[in-house]
Protein backbone atom coordinates (compact mmCIF):
# COMPACT_ATOMS: atom_id res chain seq x y z
CA UNK A 1 0.00 0.00 0.00
CA UNK A 2 1.30 3.68 -0.53
CA UNK A 3 2.44 5.32 1.95
CA UNK A 4 0.27 8.78 3.05
CA UNK A 5 1.64 11.53 1.84
CA UNK A 6 2.50 14.94 4.68
CA UNK A 7 3.00 18.50 3.38
CA UNK A 8 6.64 18.34 4.92
CA UNK A 9 10.05 17.67 3.93
CA UNK A 10 11.61 14.68 5.10
CA UNK A 11 15.21 15.74 5.76
CA UNK A 12 17.17 12.91 4.35
CA UNK A 13 20.46 13.22 2.45
CA UNK A 14 21.67 14.55 5.87
CA UNK A 15 25.26 13.74 6.67
CA UNK A 16 25.98 11.52 9.75
CA UNK A 17 23.15 8.73 8.73
CA UNK A 18 24.47 5.09 7.76
CA UNK A 19 22.51 3.07 5.63
CA UNK A 20 20.66 -0.56 7.23
CA UNK A 21 21.20 -3.65 5.48
CA UNK A 22 19.05 -6.88 5.97
CA UNK A 23 21.17 -9.59 7.35
CA UNK A 24 20.70 -13.32 6.27
CA UNK A 25 17.89 -14.61 8.09
CA UNK A 26 18.64 -18.47 6.59
CA UNK A 27 21.93 -17.83 8.51
CA UNK A 28 20.52 -16.51 11.58
CA UNK A 29 20.29 -18.57 14.99
CA UNK A 30 16.35 -18.31 14.89
CA UNK A 31 14.65 -20.71 12.06
CA UNK A 32 13.11 -18.20 9.34
CA UNK A 33 9.54 -18.26 10.77
CA UNK A 34 10.62 -17.94 14.63
CA UNK A 35 12.48 -14.68 13.15
CA UNK A 36 9.95 -13.38 10.77
CA UNK A 37 7.32 -13.42 13.75
CA UNK A 38 9.69 -11.62 15.57
CA UNK A 39 10.12 -9.23 13.47
CA UNK A 40 6.11 -8.77 12.84
CA UNK A 41 6.02 -8.10 17.04
CA UNK A 42 8.45 -5.26 16.68
CA UNK A 43 7.63 -3.32 13.67
CA UNK A 44 5.83 -0.19 13.59
CA UNK A 45 2.23 -0.90 11.75
CA UNK A 46 2.98 2.10 9.54
CA UNK A 47 5.86 0.28 8.16
CA UNK A 48 4.03 -3.10 7.71
CA UNK A 49 0.42 -1.08 6.59
CA UNK A 50 2.62 1.30 4.18
CA UNK A 51 5.49 1.55 1.50
CA UNK A 52 7.98 4.56 2.08
CA UNK A 53 10.35 6.02 -0.23
CA UNK A 54 12.92 6.16 2.84
CA UNK A 55 12.86 4.97 6.71
CA UNK A 56 14.99 6.83 9.09
CA UNK A 57 15.69 5.78 12.72
CA UNK A 58 16.62 8.21 15.19
CA UNK A 59 17.26 8.46 18.63
CA UNK A 60 14.23 10.59 19.90
CA UNK A 61 11.93 9.48 23.25
CA UNK A 62 8.98 11.13 21.32
CA UNK A 63 4.93 10.06 22.63
CA UNK A 64 3.33 12.86 20.88
CA UNK A 65 3.36 11.14 17.32
CA UNK A 66 2.47 7.94 16.31
CA UNK A 67 2.27 5.07 18.53
CA UNK A 68 2.97 1.64 17.10
CA UNK A 69 -0.23 -0.55 17.46
CA UNK A 70 1.67 -3.57 18.10
CA UNK A 71 2.22 -2.30 21.88
CA UNK A 72 0.95 -4.03 24.24
CA UNK A 73 0.42 -2.20 27.70
CA UNK A 74 -1.22 -4.85 29.40
CA UNK A 75 2.24 -5.16 31.50
CA UNK A 76 4.00 -2.44 33.99
CA UNK A 77 7.47 -2.03 32.00
CA UNK A 78 9.07 -2.29 28.72
CA UNK A 79 6.12 -1.84 26.43
CA UNK A 80 6.36 1.30 24.70
CA UNK A 81 8.13 0.98 21.22
CA UNK A 82 9.83 3.58 18.77
CA UNK A 83 7.35 5.92 17.63
CA UNK A 84 6.97 7.27 14.36
CA UNK A 85 6.32 11.09 12.28
CA UNK A 86 5.34 10.79 8.76
CA UNK A 87 6.90 13.33 6.74
CA UNK A 88 6.52 13.59 2.72
CA UNK A 89 6.71 10.28 1.74
CA UNK A 90 8.99 9.10 4.01
CA UNK A 91 8.94 8.14 7.73
CA UNK A 92 11.17 9.16 11.13
CA UNK A 93 11.10 5.79 13.63
CA UNK A 94 11.82 7.27 16.68
CA UNK A 95 13.29 4.89 19.18
CA UNK A 96 14.46 5.98 23.26
CA UNK A 97 17.81 7.59 22.28
CA UNK A 98 20.98 4.88 22.46
CA UNK A 99 23.41 3.96 19.90
CA UNK A 100 22.85 0.18 20.10
CA UNK A 101 19.02 0.71 20.38
CA UNK A 102 18.57 2.88 16.86
CA UNK A 103 21.18 0.37 15.15
CA UNK A 104 19.27 -2.69 16.10
CA UNK A 105 15.76 -1.49 15.35
CA UNK A 106 17.02 -0.08 11.71
CA UNK A 107 18.03 -3.80 11.39
CA UNK A 108 15.03 -4.93 12.16
CA UNK A 109 13.02 -2.84 9.77
CA UNK A 110 15.14 -3.53 7.35
CA UNK A 111 15.11 -7.55 7.39
CA UNK A 112 11.33 -7.14 7.81
CA UNK A 113 11.21 -5.56 4.81
CA UNK A 114 13.57 -7.66 3.13
CA UNK A 115 11.68 -11.07 4.47
CA UNK A 116 8.08 -9.34 2.89
CA UNK A 117 9.94 -8.75 -0.36
CA UNK A 118 10.02 -4.88 -0.11
CA UNK A 119 13.39 -4.06 0.87
CA UNK A 120 15.06 -1.36 -2.16
CA UNK A 121 17.45 0.23 0.33
CA UNK A 122 15.26 2.28 1.81
CA UNK A 123 16.07 2.25 5.38
CA UNK A 124 19.03 4.05 7.15
CA UNK A 125 19.69 5.31 10.85
CA UNK A 126 21.39 8.21 12.48
CA UNK A 127 23.47 7.15 15.92
CA UNK A 128 22.52 10.11 18.36
CA UNK A 129 25.29 11.92 20.10
CA UNK A 130 26.31 10.93 23.48
CA UNK A 131 25.10 14.33 24.82
CA UNK A 132 21.13 13.23 23.64
CA UNK A 133 21.98 9.74 24.93
CA UNK A 134 23.24 11.07 28.66
CA UNK A 135 20.53 13.69 28.50
CA UNK A 136 17.57 11.58 28.39
CA UNK A 137 18.96 8.99 31.20
CA UNK A 138 19.65 12.28 33.59
CA UNK A 139 15.72 12.62 33.53
CA UNK A 140 15.72 9.78 35.71
CA UNK A 141 15.72 11.94 39.70
CA UNK A 142 15.65 9.90 42.75
CA UNK A 143 17.61 9.80 46.07
CA UNK A 144 18.70 6.85 46.31
CA UNK A 145 21.42 7.57 49.10
CA UNK A 146 19.51 5.99 51.60
CA UNK A 147 18.77 2.79 49.35
CA UNK A 148 20.08 -0.30 50.59
CA UNK A 149 19.47 -1.66 46.91
CA UNK A 150 17.72 -0.68 43.76
CA UNK A 151 16.15 -3.56 41.55
CA UNK A 152 15.52 -2.80 37.98
CA UNK A 153 14.03 -4.17 34.91
CA UNK A 154 11.56 -6.41 33.43
CA UNK A 155 9.51 -7.87 36.01
CA UNK A 156 9.93 -5.98 38.87
CA UNK A 157 6.28 -5.35 39.70
CA UNK A 158 5.16 -9.11 40.53
CA UNK A 159 7.63 -8.15 43.87
CA UNK A 160 5.36 -5.30 45.42
CA UNK A 161 2.10 -6.96 45.63
CA UNK A 162 -0.31 -4.24 44.04
CA UNK A 163 1.32 -1.27 45.86
CA UNK A 164 0.54 1.85 43.71
CA UNK A 165 3.87 3.18 42.05
CA UNK A 166 4.88 6.48 41.15
CA UNK A 167 5.50 7.39 37.51
CA UNK A 168 7.73 10.19 35.82
CA UNK A 169 9.33 10.43 32.55
CA UNK A 170 9.08 7.38 30.98
CA UNK A 171 10.00 5.50 34.18
CA UNK A 172 8.06 4.03 37.60
CA UNK A 173 9.85 3.89 41.24
CA UNK A 174 9.00 2.93 44.86
CA UNK A 175 10.23 2.22 47.88
CA UNK A 176 9.91 -1.20 50.03
CA UNK A 177 11.50 -2.44 53.24
CA UNK A 178 12.66 -6.26 52.45
CA UNK A 179 13.99 -7.68 55.39
CA UNK A 180 14.12 -4.88 57.33
CA UNK A 181 16.17 -3.22 54.39
CA UNK A 182 15.25 -0.44 52.28
CA UNK A 183 14.70 -1.19 48.40
CA UNK A 184 13.72 0.94 45.37
CA UNK A 185 12.13 -0.93 42.89
CA UNK A 186 12.41 0.84 39.70
CA UNK A 187 11.06 -0.27 36.37
CA UNK A 188 11.32 1.69 32.55
CA UNK A 189 8.11 2.11 30.56
CA UNK A 190 10.45 1.77 27.57
CA UNK A 191 13.23 -0.53 26.46
CA UNK A 192 16.72 0.24 27.98
CA UNK A 193 18.55 -1.47 24.64
CA UNK A 194 22.15 -2.08 24.86
CA UNK A 195 24.53 1.05 25.97
CA UNK A 196 21.41 2.86 27.72
CA UNK A 197 21.57 0.27 30.38
CA UNK A 198 25.16 1.35 31.02
CA UNK A 199 23.94 4.91 30.97
CA UNK A 200 21.17 3.86 33.46
CA UNK A 201 23.35 2.23 36.24
CA UNK A 202 25.99 5.29 36.06
CA UNK A 203 23.02 7.31 36.62
CA UNK A 204 21.67 5.23 39.27
CA UNK A 205 25.29 5.92 41.36
CA UNK A 206 25.48 9.45 40.19
CA UNK A 207 22.22 9.54 42.96
CA UNK A 208 23.76 7.58 45.41
CA UNK A 209 22.86 3.86 44.66
CA UNK A 210 25.50 1.67 46.41
CA UNK A 211 23.87 -2.00 44.78
CA UNK A 212 22.07 -2.62 41.64
CA UNK A 213 20.35 -5.47 40.86
CA UNK A 214 19.05 -6.29 36.55
CA UNK A 215 16.16 -8.55 36.78
CA UNK A 216 15.35 -9.30 32.85
CA UNK A 217 15.81 -12.43 30.79
CA UNK A 218 18.94 -14.01 28.85
CA UNK A 219 19.86 -16.44 25.93
CA UNK A 220 21.95 -18.99 26.22
CA UNK A 221 24.70 -20.59 24.42
CA UNK A 222 24.50 -24.03 26.24
CA UNK A 223 22.59 -26.57 24.01
CA UNK A 224 21.25 -28.84 27.27
CA UNK A 225 19.58 -25.48 28.48
CA UNK A 226 15.88 -25.66 27.81
CA UNK A 227 14.13 -21.82 27.94
CA UNK A 228 12.05 -20.95 31.08
CA UNK A 229 13.33 -23.82 33.17
CA UNK A 230 16.23 -22.38 35.28
CA UNK A 231 17.91 -18.84 36.44
CA UNK A 232 20.84 -17.32 35.00
CA UNK A 233 23.82 -15.36 36.59
CA UNK A 234 27.52 -14.24 36.52
CA UNK A 235 29.90 -11.68 37.12
CA UNK A 236 31.60 -10.77 33.93
CA UNK A 237 30.80 -10.12 30.21
CA UNK A 238 32.33 -9.89 26.97
CA UNK A 239 32.01 -6.32 25.20
CA UNK A 240 33.10 -5.03 22.18
CA UNK A 241 35.93 -3.39 23.49
CA UNK A 242 37.04 -6.28 26.10
CA UNK A 243 35.77 -8.70 28.95
CA UNK A 244 35.09 -7.09 31.94
CA UNK A 245 34.01 -7.58 35.54
CA UNK A 246 32.23 -6.62 38.24
CA UNK A 247 31.80 -6.61 42.22
CA UNK A 248 28.25 -8.96 42.23
CA UNK A 249 26.02 -8.69 44.61
CA UNK A 250 24.55 -12.37 44.56
CA UNK A 251 28.44 -14.15 44.73
CA UNK A 252 27.96 -17.76 46.24
CA UNK A 253 24.31 -17.17 47.32
CA UNK A 254 23.59 -17.56 43.95
CA UNK A 255 25.25 -21.16 44.13
CA UNK A 256 21.55 -23.15 43.86
CA UNK A 257 20.47 -25.88 42.08
CA UNK A 258 18.23 -24.18 39.80
CA UNK A 259 20.65 -21.16 38.49
CA UNK A 260 23.13 -21.30 36.38
CA UNK A 261 26.49 -18.94 36.19
CA UNK A 262 28.68 -18.52 33.15
CA UNK A 263 30.26 -15.96 31.25
CA UNK A 264 28.45 -13.67 29.57
CA UNK A 265 28.65 -11.22 26.14
CA UNK A 266 26.59 -8.54 25.31
CA UNK A 267 25.46 -8.04 22.00
CA UNK A 268 24.09 -4.60 20.53
CA UNK A 269 21.64 -6.67 18.51
CA UNK A 270 19.65 -9.89 18.06
CA UNK A 271 19.92 -9.59 14.45
CA UNK A 272 23.56 -10.04 14.51
CA UNK A 273 23.61 -13.43 16.42
CA UNK A 274 24.00 -15.51 13.43
CA UNK A 275 25.72 -19.47 13.08
CA UNK A 276 29.43 -17.41 12.55
CA UNK A 277 28.79 -15.17 15.22
CA UNK A 278 27.57 -18.66 17.49
CA UNK A 279 30.65 -20.44 16.47
CA UNK A 280 32.77 -17.72 17.42
CA UNK A 281 31.30 -17.85 21.51
CA UNK A 282 33.71 -20.17 23.08
CA UNK A 283 33.05 -20.38 26.50
CA UNK A 284 30.35 -18.08 26.81
CA UNK A 285 26.95 -19.33 28.23
CA UNK A 286 24.92 -16.13 27.81
CA UNK A 287 23.92 -13.69 25.83
CA UNK A 288 21.85 -10.26 26.26
CA UNK A 289 22.48 -6.52 25.34
CA UNK A 290 22.60 -4.82 28.57
CA UNK A 291 24.65 -6.73 31.18
CA UNK A 292 28.36 -6.11 30.45
CA UNK A 293 26.99 -2.26 29.73
CA UNK A 294 25.76 -2.48 33.67
CA UNK A 295 28.46 -4.44 34.88
CA UNK A 296 31.27 -2.08 33.50
CA UNK A 297 29.30 1.02 34.68
CA UNK A 298 28.99 -0.30 38.35
CA UNK A 299 32.56 -1.04 38.11
CA UNK A 300 33.67 1.84 37.12
CA UNK A 301 31.67 3.36 39.78
CA UNK A 302 32.76 1.45 42.48
CA UNK A 303 29.20 -0.18 43.28
CA UNK A 304 27.74 -3.77 43.32
CA UNK A 305 25.90 -4.71 40.58
CA UNK A 306 23.91 -7.95 40.14
CA UNK A 307 21.64 -9.93 37.31
CA UNK A 308 19.34 -12.71 38.44
CA UNK A 309 17.59 -13.13 34.95
CA UNK A 310 14.91 -15.94 32.82
CA UNK A 311 16.81 -18.19 30.52
CA UNK A 312 14.61 -17.06 27.88
CA UNK A 313 15.80 -18.90 24.86
CA UNK A 314 18.57 -20.89 23.22
CA UNK A 315 20.34 -20.05 20.57
CA UNK A 316 22.29 -23.23 20.13
CA UNK A 317 19.68 -25.92 20.28
CA UNK A 318 15.97 -25.76 18.99
CA UNK A 319 13.11 -25.57 21.38
CA UNK A 320 9.58 -25.20 21.20
CA UNK A 321 9.73 -22.01 23.31
CA UNK A 322 11.88 -18.80 21.75
CA UNK A 323 11.63 -14.84 21.32
CA UNK A 324 9.34 -15.09 18.62
CA UNK A 325 6.49 -16.93 21.31
CA UNK A 326 6.89 -15.39 24.65
CA UNK A 327 3.12 -14.74 25.40
CA UNK A 328 2.29 -18.17 24.89
CA UNK A 329 0.52 -18.81 28.41
CA UNK A 330 2.65 -21.99 29.38
CA UNK A 331 5.54 -19.62 28.79
CA UNK A 332 3.68 -16.27 31.39
CA UNK A 333 3.32 -18.98 33.73
CA UNK A 334 6.43 -20.70 33.54
CA UNK A 335 7.95 -17.00 34.26
CA UNK A 336 6.06 -15.90 36.89
CA UNK A 337 7.41 -19.33 38.75
CA UNK A 338 10.87 -17.55 38.25
CA UNK A 339 10.42 -14.36 39.12
CA UNK A 340 8.74 -15.23 43.08
CA UNK A 341 12.07 -17.72 42.60
CA UNK A 342 13.90 -14.29 41.76
CA UNK A 343 12.48 -12.31 44.68
CA UNK A 344 12.98 -14.92 47.16
CA UNK A 345 16.68 -15.10 46.15
CA UNK A 346 17.48 -11.37 46.28
CA UNK A 347 14.85 -11.72 50.03
CA UNK A 348 17.59 -14.18 51.21
CA UNK A 349 20.99 -11.99 50.17
CA UNK A 350 19.02 -8.90 51.70
CA UNK A 351 19.14 -10.92 55.17
CA UNK A 352 23.38 -10.41 54.95
CA UNK A 353 23.43 -6.68 53.96
CA UNK A 354 24.50 -4.47 57.55
CA UNK A 355 20.54 -3.50 58.78
CA UNK A 356 19.60 0.49 59.42
CA UNK A 357 17.61 1.83 61.21
CA UNK A 358 14.34 2.45 58.83
CA UNK A 359 11.68 5.40 58.71
CA UNK A 360 8.18 5.60 57.37
CA UNK A 361 5.87 2.92 56.76
CA UNK A 362 7.20 0.60 53.94
CA UNK A 363 6.99 -2.72 53.08
CA UNK A 364 7.29 -5.73 50.56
Amino acid sequence: MTAPVSDTTLPFGRTGTLGASPIDAYRHTMSVPSLLRYLEIKVHHLIQDYDWARVRVVGDYDRTCVISENEKNDKLFNWQRPTAEMQGDGLIVKCFPGRDYVRHYALIIATYLNMTGRYCGQVDYELPAESLCAAAVDRLNLDLSVADLVVLGWGVGQFVNGTPWTHSHGYAWQHAEVEGRRVVYLGYLHSIWGDVAGRVVSRLAALGARRVVYVGKVGTLDPDIAPNTCLATGNSSVLATGPTNWRDFFGHHAIQPDIRTGVHVTSPSILLEDRNWLAAQRGIRFVDPEIGHMGHAAATAGIEFGFLHVISNNLARTYPADLSNERLEVVVERRTQLLDRIHEIIRLRMRTIPRHRLTGKTRS
